[in-house]
């Protein structure tokens, strides 16, 4: 005797453009460029019709909320020094090797304004998927980028970093550089006496960390090396000459100099002009790419 067939239930109906236009309150063109993938939908719109879909068990995959161009920023200053220009053209570079879906915009802000930078941080001109800068720093600009870390949005600091901060750093460790400076001008300079130092300003900490470890290391070692000043030049090559003269006419025995950030063409002409001021001219040294240090 055969066993009772029973009914096969009806298959549950994929749910219609109409009815997940509906739910997510937009038309239902935007909902077949949403789910087809087609793209020219704002991030916030895409997100809507997503949920819609998925809370009515659309059976397809479904696309990144996030799906469209990835835009990243990337905070520079000073486009006029030599530094940051070729730091601008490497990004471009970059950027022209990535994926269409990603687009790098390099914005340049005035290095004397941090008030400017740090609303930058917070208020970008585009939805803005993740942050690079190199900046100087400051208590303002460390707050907001420290709200911007809480929310979660990647950021990278280069080159230099900022007081207080957990992003993630790409750079060499700079007081460790400052300590190889002291090292080698130990090693070169065989009568100790008195040292300059010579950078930016205070505003990077990537000078000051430099200036802290070469001084450091000097006076650790016990051989008399006297740090007598830090001479700032702002990246001007003719107050970087004009300083280097003073110190020179101040201290006639200066045993050494480290440029740990500067004009360094014009302070070499300032440093030594005369085989007697040729003493020992340090620029910064290579050292290897490895954890950052923090400060003391």
């Amino acid at each position: 005797m055969s066993s009772p067939t029973h009914p096969r239930e009806p298959p549950i109906p994929k749910p219609t453009f109409l009815e997940i236009a509906r739910r997510a309150g937009v038309g239902t063109a935007t909902v077949e460029r949403v789910l087809n993938g087609r793209g020219g939908v704002r991030p916030e719109t895409v997100e809507k019709v997503v949920a819609a879909a998925r809370s009515l068990d659309y059976p397809r995959r479904l696309p990144e909320a996030h799906r469209g161009v990835i835009r990243i920023e990337v905070i520079l200053v000073r486009p006029d020094a030599t530094f940051f220009a070729r730091l601008s053209r490497a990004f471009e570079r970059i950027a022209a090797t990535l994926d269409r879906t990603i687009a790098v915009h390099r914005t340049f802000l005035d290095e004397a304004n941090p008030a400017a930078i740090a609303k930058r941080i917070l208020e970008p001109e585009m939805r803005r998927a993740a942050l690079i800068l190199a900046v100087p720093d400051h208590p303002l600009v460390s707050a907001a980028l420290a709200k911007l870390e809480a929310e979660k949005i990647p950021t990278v600091q280069i080159v230099t970093q900022i007081s207080g901060t957990k992003s993630t750093y790409v750079g060499i460790d700079n007081y460790a550089a400052g300590r190889m400076a002291g090292l080698l001008m130990a090693r070169m300079q065989r009568q100790p006496g008195k040292v300059v130092a010579i950078c930016h300003s205070q505003i990077y900490r990537v000078h000051r960390d430099r200036v802290r470890g070469f001084f450091d290391y000097l006076i650790e070692q016990g051989r008399d090396f006297e740090p007598v000043a830090t001479l700032f030049g702002f990246d001007d090559g003719d107050r970087n000459a004009e300083q280097l003269h003073e110190a020179f006419v101040r201290w006639p025995d200066l045993a050494g100099l480290y440029n740990a950030g500067g004009a360094k063409h014009r302070a070499e002409r300032g440093a030594a002009p005369s085989p007697a001021r040729s003493r020992h001219l340090l620029r910064r040294p290579r050292a290897h790419r490895t954890q950052h240090a923090r400060l003391a």
